[in-house]
Protein backbone atom coordinates (compact mmCIF):
# COMPACT_ATOMS: atom_id res chain seq x y z
CA UNK A 1 0.00 0.00 0.00
CA UNK A 2 2.71 2.32 0.80
CA UNK A 3 4.31 1.80 -2.69
CA UNK A 4 2.10 4.79 -3.86
CA UNK A 5 4.27 7.63 -3.64
CA UNK A 6 1.75 10.18 -2.72
CA UNK A 7 0.57 7.76 -0.19
CA UNK A 8 3.93 6.97 1.37
CA UNK A 9 5.05 10.96 1.68
CA UNK A 10 1.95 11.57 3.60
CA UNK A 11 3.24 9.05 5.67
CA UNK A 12 6.50 10.19 5.93
CA UNK A 13 5.48 13.88 6.55
CA UNK A 14 2.94 12.51 9.25
CA UNK A 15 6.54 10.80 11.28
CA UNK A 16 8.61 14.49 10.40
CA UNK A 17 5.47 15.73 12.35
CA UNK A 18 5.38 13.40 15.26
CA UNK A 19 8.34 13.47 15.58
CA UNK A 20 8.66 17.33 16.12
CA UNK A 21 5.80 17.36 18.42
CA UNK A 22 8.06 15.37 21.05
CA UNK A 23 9.59 17.59 23.53
CA UNK A 24 7.07 19.41 24.17
CA UNK A 25 4.83 15.99 24.36
CA UNK A 26 7.49 14.78 27.10
CA UNK A 27 8.10 17.25 29.22
CA UNK A 28 3.74 17.67 29.93
CA UNK A 29 3.55 14.47 30.21
CA UNK A 30 6.43 12.68 31.29
CA UNK A 31 8.16 14.51 33.73
CA UNK A 32 9.14 11.98 36.26
CA UNK A 33 9.85 8.35 34.05
CA UNK A 34 12.17 7.14 35.65
CA UNK A 35 9.90 7.19 38.71
CA UNK A 36 6.63 6.25 37.29
CA UNK A 37 7.60 4.00 34.66
CA UNK A 38 10.53 2.23 36.92
CA UNK A 39 12.48 2.15 34.02
CA UNK A 40 16.51 1.96 33.92
CA UNK A 41 17.38 3.88 30.76
CA UNK A 42 14.67 6.73 30.03
CA UNK A 43 15.99 7.12 26.48
CA UNK A 44 15.43 3.50 25.37
CA UNK A 45 12.13 3.53 27.15
CA UNK A 46 10.86 6.54 25.36
CA UNK A 47 12.32 5.62 21.94
CA UNK A 48 10.23 2.15 22.36
CA UNK A 49 7.33 4.04 23.56
CA UNK A 50 7.65 6.44 20.87
CA UNK A 51 8.10 3.69 18.20
CA UNK A 52 4.61 2.25 19.18
CA UNK A 53 2.76 5.28 19.46
CA UNK A 54 3.89 6.85 16.29
CA UNK A 55 3.03 3.56 14.35
CA UNK A 56 -0.37 2.86 15.94
CA UNK A 57 -1.26 6.69 15.14
CA UNK A 58 0.10 6.06 11.22
CA UNK A 59 -2.50 2.62 11.09
CA UNK A 60 -4.70 5.44 12.32
CA UNK A 61 -4.16 8.29 9.91
CA UNK A 62 -4.07 5.96 7.03
CA UNK A 63 -7.05 4.10 8.01
CA UNK A 64 -8.43 7.70 8.01
CA UNK A 65 -7.21 9.16 5.03
CA UNK A 66 -7.82 6.05 2.91
CA UNK A 67 -11.36 4.38 4.03
CA UNK A 68 -9.77 1.04 3.93
CA UNK A 69 -9.43 -2.34 6.43
CA UNK A 70 -6.15 -2.69 8.00
CA UNK A 71 -6.34 -6.46 7.27
CA UNK A 72 -4.64 -7.24 3.88
CA UNK A 73 -3.85 -3.22 2.64
CA UNK A 74 -1.20 -1.87 5.10
CA UNK A 75 1.66 -3.11 6.25
CA UNK A 76 2.98 -2.69 9.45
CA UNK A 77 6.46 -3.63 8.83
CA UNK A 78 6.31 -0.30 5.95
CA UNK A 79 5.54 1.92 8.54
CA UNK A 80 7.84 0.48 10.85
CA UNK A 81 10.35 1.08 8.37
CA UNK A 82 9.57 4.91 7.63
CA UNK A 83 9.67 5.42 11.21
CA UNK A 84 13.41 3.34 11.22
CA UNK A 85 14.67 6.13 8.11
CA UNK A 86 13.85 8.81 11.06
CA UNK A 87 15.02 6.66 13.63
CA UNK A 88 18.14 9.63 14.46
CA UNK A 89 15.89 12.56 14.48
CA UNK A 90 13.73 10.53 17.12
CA UNK A 91 16.22 9.69 19.12
CA UNK A 92 17.34 13.62 18.85
CA UNK A 93 13.68 14.83 19.82
CA UNK A 94 14.20 12.68 22.68
CA UNK A 95 16.88 13.23 24.22
CA UNK A 96 16.60 17.23 23.74
CA UNK A 97 13.32 16.56 25.70
CA UNK A 98 15.30 14.53 28.51
CA UNK A 99 18.08 17.49 29.04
Amino acid sequence: MLHDSSIRKSVEDYVKLRIRDIPSEIKHTFPNVKQVWKCENQLDFLYGYYVGKIEEGTLHYLLKATRSSVSGSIDTFEIREIIEMYRTDLKNSIEKALS
